[in-house]
């Protein structure tokens, strides 16, 4: 199967059914192998993803398909899958095996997924560059000299790359929305409790979300409505239903631009952003200016929390286990070293306050829109954990810290020729709101088809 029958696939939904589930496996599988020096996967499982993929096979000759039959996808390597290794990009469980699925795993299973592999990240999910020195620094294939953010690095690249048709990642504070922004795709972060997180090594387990990315809006969707769902043996998880499906009319839909965010923005980045708020105007969204007052406490605050339960969850490996852990990751941990239980009670109750507060915001606009990240892709070269991370994430943090959904897809490049991503956000069980307009824009739009050539052009895999 050719580079260019691959991508056909991969943009067109309605002729994957027309192609054996078996040949596209194979054909993902093969490139997974080529492009291993993007060390974007940990784990690849093909025994696991030809079983799969004939299973499909067989249904689809019955006339019984399943919701995602034959979807060639990647887990983030913090989710588990039985019988497979789930080192959290860690040298810490470098030999660490799941003896059962997570609850995204079933449900992706029982919906036909096919099952490729393991994606590399940031290590222990808790970082934004993806320079992961025990498995590899994951290359972005949209822009090689950047980073392809995190912490779920390797499922962006792996989506970019054409190695999957869909991912799954996780995100705690912006670390599905990241990597979708920097190399090239969409990816959304849930509203907080409407995927389990059973089977997913937390990382700050009050801001812990499983997100699906892919390169079209319409397959985030497909994989979000198969992963969602309560699940009664996940103390977080919530029993109230995403309405995801509807009318791709974004008529009289009110949008909140926060221009704030917009003029603190790289020049680049901005403008960019401002092309899809056209986009979203010639639509029929009726666009305004927004104010977020407070933001940058908010911030703050989520970032000392994330810090604060990480080392809560790793504090123990840290003075026992250093040479365990990188470098960058011992710096993040011991950023929090000076707080204790009461201080992240606080943190926590002004967790409660912000998420009052856009709740009030989205009483006067059903969208807000914003950048993913405020500037340019960083270079990957020399890209320092900390400043790296601290520098990305900003916009991110506002919504994670309110546990609402929020996407990014892709609305052009940069002067760099780095990708830019656009994050639309709503109010809590809106999740459907945010993927109708992105489905909209893009199909007016080719932004999310663009592409770097494979670097491996010439090669054929074999059927």
């Amino acid at each position: 199967m050719t580079d260019d029958e691959i991508r056909a696939l991969v943009d067109d939904p309605e002729l994957r059914p027309g192609v054996p589930a078996v040949e596209l496996a194979a054909a993902c599988l093969g490139r997974l192998e080529e492009a291993h020096s993007m060390h974007a996967m940990i784990t690849i499982t093909p025994e696991l993803a030809l079983a799969q993929a004939r299973e499909a096979d067989d249904r689809r000759s019955r006339g019984d398909p399943l919701p995602l039959d034959g979807m060639p996808i990647v887990l983030k390597d913090n989710i588990d899958v039985a019988g497979v290794p789930t080192t959290v990009g860690s040298r810490l469980f470098a030999d660490r095996v799941a003896t059962e699925d997570a609850g995204v795993t079933r449900r992706l299973r029982a919906a036909g997924a096919v099952i490729l592999g393991k994606a590399n990240m940031h290590e222990l999910a808790f970082g934004a560059t993806s320079a992961n020195e025990a498995f590899g620094p994951v290359v972005n294939p949209a822009a090689p000299d950047r980073i392809p953010g995190g912490s779920s690095g390797g499922s962006g690249a792996a989506v970019a790359a054409d190695l999957c048709v869909g991912a799954i990642g996780t995100d705690t504070g912006g670390s599905v929305r990241l990597p979708a922004s920097l190399c090239g795709v969409s990816g959304i972060r849930p509203t907080y409790g409407a995927v389990s997180n059973r089977g997913v090594q937390p990382m700050a387990a009050s801001l812990d979300t499983v997100g699906p990315l892919a390169r079209a809006v319409t397959d985030v969707r497909s994989l979000l409505a198969v992963v969602a769902g309560f699940d009664p043996e996940e103390p977080a998880s919530s029993d109230r239903p995403l309405a995801l499906d509807g009318t791709a009319e974004l008529s009289g839909v009110r949008v909140g631009v926060v221009e704030a965010f917009l003029a603190a923005a790289d020049p680049g980045v901005a403008s960019c952003v401002r092309s899809l708020a056209v986009v979203l105007e010639e639509l029929g969204a009726s666009l305004s200016e927004v104010e977020l007052p407070g933001w940058e406490d908010a911030v703050d605050a989520c970032s000392r929390l994330i810090r604060g339960e990480a080392l809560t969850l790793y504090g123990e490996a840290l003075a026992s286990r250093p040479e365990a852990l990188e470098g960058g990751t011992r710096r993040r941990l011991a950023l929090a070293a000076d707080l204790r239980s009461a201080d992240l009670e606080r943190l926590r109750d002004a967790q409660v306050r912000w998420t009052d507060h856009l709740d009030d915001v989205f009483c006067a606009v059903d969208l807000l829109l914003t950048p993913t990240i405020p500037v340019e892709a960083p270079f990957a070269a020399g890209a320092d954990t900390v400043e790296t991370t601290n520098a990305v994430v900003p916009y991110t943090f506002v919504f994670a810290f309110a546990h609402v959904p929020a996407l990014s897809l892709p609305c052009g490049t940069s002067a760099g020729g780095a990708p830019v991503g656009a994050q639309l956000a709503a109010a809590r069980g809106r999740d459907g709101l945010v993927l109708r307009a992105g489905a909209a824009v893009q199909a007016v739009t080719d932004w999310h088809r663009s592409r770097a050539p494979w670097p491996f052009a010439g090669v054929t895999v074999a059927d």
